[in-house]
């Protein structure tokens, strides 16, 4: 928290001002951000690559060790080398850094030292305070890889700010596990075609119980002559029809009039919580006024939503 807590206070001090400059170093040079770093540092680079690549900069990580050896092939021209090192000496990027220098790369540097090698050789410095090690011997990196994430994180999130880098761009590097599944849509795991529930306006109750009961979602969709949503009909619906004294009536006599309904770009944990607030099991998916599909909890359940 001390390291954290002086990171803020940096902000004020110079340290906003260089997040904007890499930002905007990142966005006019166009090409990929080449994350790079040594021991711990670089176990933290590998952390702020994959963040900068799932939020939609591109981005890789390179190993100083390997990048002698053939690797500073993977460097374009076009991109942009973040280097992290908390004491701004470590060897290992020397010849990352005359590599920038000779052809010309952009390069952004993570440390707590400006004087330092690395520090000096920077175009832009995101320099960070040099707060103690919660280590009790006070040098295991801890504080300093709390401090360096968190200046990853927070390049990546100005990054996908300023790109407008939505929840549905998201997605497209998220396709797995929890995640993914909150992320999938409503137009994905509807139920439509000859799935879907339909009455038409001026059917009959009778008419409107084998239609749920075939499609057995214990929900069906009211429509009007141009197939239009009007209202929905339900299991609720029909047992206060029976309780009244039930008649063959219209079924428009005994609907909801207020449906619940999604468009296909709602992401399923958005139609989850729209559920769960209306106390309700299924959900029609609609374009415009006109219904397309029907999602059922059981089918959020099933991709793991919930």
């Amino acid at each position: 928290m001390h390291g954290l807590r002086e990171m803020r206070a940096a902000l004020v001090n110079g340290l906003a001002q260089a997040f904007l400059a890499s930002v905007r170093a990142i966005e006019d040079a166009g090409g990929a951000v080449v994350v790079t770093g040594m021991g711990k540092s670089g176990h933290i680079g590998r952390k702020i690559a994959a963040t900068l690549a799932s939020t939609g900069t591109h981005s890789h990580f390179v190993h100083p060790a390997e990048a002698s050896h053939g690797d500073l092939g993977m460097i374009a021209p076009r991109d942009v080398v973040l280097a992290l090192s908390w004491s701004g000496e470590a060897p290992e990027l020397a010849n990352i850094i005359t590599y920038t220098k000779r052809f010309g790369i952009k390069l952004l540097a993570i440390t707590s030292r400006p004087e330092s090698a690395l520090g000096c050789a920077a175009d832009i410095g995101l320099f960070l305070p040099a707060a103690e090690e919660a280590c009790p011997n006070g040098l295991a990196p801890t504080t300093s890889t709390t401090m360096q994430l968190v200046a990853g994180d927070a390049l990546a999130v100005l990054l996908l700010e300023r790109r407008g880098f939505s929840a549905h761009d998201f997605s497209r590097y998220h396709p797995g596990g929890k995640l993914g599944a909150q992320l999938l849509t409503a137009g994905q795991l509807m139920h439509k075609g000859n799935e879907l529930p339909l009455i038409a306006q001026g059917a009959t109750l009778s008419q409107g119980i084998v239609e749920m009961t075939s499609k057995r979602f214990g929900i069906a969709a009211v429509v009007d002559a141009a197939g239009n949503l009007t209202g929905v009909l339900t299991d609720g619906d029909l047992r206060r029809a029976f309780q009244q004294g039930f008649q063959d009536m219209a079924v428009e006599m005994a609907m909801g009039r207020r449906p619940q309904t999604v468009t296909e770009d709602v992401m399923a944990a958005e139609v989850l919580a729209r559920m769960n607030d209306a106390r309700i099991t299924c959900m029609f998916v609609v374009e415009g006024q006109k219904p397309v599909g029907v999602v059922h909890i059981h089918d959020l359940l099933r991709a793991g939503v919930a």
